[in-house]
């Protein structure tokens, strides 16, 4: 039987609890298929940097270069900066392992409720290793009536053009139509730069329908018009923004699961749901873990079981269409625990 290893990093909050959920019916799924799943569990997290100083120890990249998958569950605590643990774990895995497209499939539940009256399934391209979040830049003059912060926006020709061919190719395979994210009348250098090589990179996909709108705009009508849109193509900051938004508008942020992709696959890719730490419900048993559970089944079709990954999400489906078993965030009264016994139960 093949096994594939996987780094897992439960990481903190309630990724303690989605995770082990989500790495459940992943196996699951395995028996079932055919694949199993090797475990290898670190515990890098804010209580490790609180613990240690340190997200990570030294050398952790090159632990987890060797493994098949990274799953990681969540980051962030109460006492620790965001951008602390942001760049001590998530961003330089990102950054080592060059995985450069981050992907996010939105799509409505039968079942699930939405503060839109519209069908939602579409699938944000985010880039993921550039764009508005670089390192670039300083603060000076701290303290100071004069003082000042400056961050630098990087795009590179490679950066843009490597993330517009995987959303045109994406867009090609599934209903021929891509939105690009922009914002070239009030950004002068960085979205004009973006919006040429999107018309560059569209002549190479004479197959998908693609147009542009910008960033306000394109907020209103992903509320106002959900149904119409396939793929969304943006920078990272753009990306980052409409992702979270879209699954809002698809009942629940604790559903949205996320993937980043070396779509090379010279490094390892990382899968994680994108719900946060959530730490005042943290230990209780109540997350939702449909988000951990489906980003496991993005990881489960990454690794080449295609066929599993349909049958994890479409128990999750089956599980949200009987109605009567689901978290409090879906308006339900479930807990983790009994949520995913019934997706086990679906995969039989």
């Amino acid at each position: 039987m093949m096994t594939h290893d996987i780094a897992v990093i439960p990481g903190d909050g309630i990724g303690h609890e989605v995770t082990p959920a989500a790495m459940e019916v992943a196996r699951a799924a395995g028996r079932r298929h055919g694949f199993g799943l090797h475990l290898t569990e670190y515990d890098w997290s804010c209580e490790r940097y609180l613990r240690e100083g340190a997200m990570m120890p030294p050398g952790g990249l090159d632990r987890l270069r060797a493994h098949d998958a990274i799953f990681l569950g969540a980051v962030g605590a109460p006492g620790v900066p965001d951008h602390v643990s942001l760049w001590g774990l998530l961003i330089p895995i990102r950054r080592a392992f060059r995985q450069y497209v981050n992907l996010r499939p939105v799509r409505l539940f039968p079942g699930v409720e939405s503060p839109v009256r519209a069908e939602v399934d579409l699938v944000v391209v985010r880039e993921n290793t550039e764009g508005e979040y670089s390192e670039i830049g300083g603060r000076m003059n701290r303290g100071f009536p004069e003082e000042m912060a400056v961050q630098q926006s990087v795009f590179t020709r490679a950066g843009v053009t490597r993330v517009l061919d995987y959303a045109f190719d994406l867009a090609g395979r599934r209903r021929g139509y891509l939105t690009s994210a922009t914002k070239s009348n009030g950004i002068v250098h960085t979205l004009p730069f973006w919006d040429e090589l999107v018309k560059e990179r569209a002549a190479e996909f004479p197959g998908v329908r693609w147009d542009q709108e910008h960033i306000d705009a394109l907020c209103a009508k992903l509320v106002l018009q959900p149904s119409r849109f396939d793929v969304i193509v943006g920078s990272n900051l753009f990306g980052d923004i409409l992702s979270d938004l879209a699954a809002a508008v698809a009942g629940s942020i604790g559903i949205a699961p996320s993937a980043n992709l070396n779509p090379s696959r010279e490094f390892p890719s990382m899968f994680e749901p994108v719900h946060g730490s959530a730490p005042d419900i943290a230990g209780q048993g109540l997350a939702n873990p449909i988000g951990a559970i489906w980003s496991a089944a993005m990881m489960v079709e990454h690794l080449g079981h295609a066929r599993a990954a349909e049958q994890i999400v479409a128990a999750i489906a089956a599980v949200l269409a009987k109605g009567d078993v689901r978290t409090r965030d879906l308006g339900g009264t479930s807990g983790t625990e009994q949520f995913t016994r019934a997706v086990l139960a679906e995969l039989g």
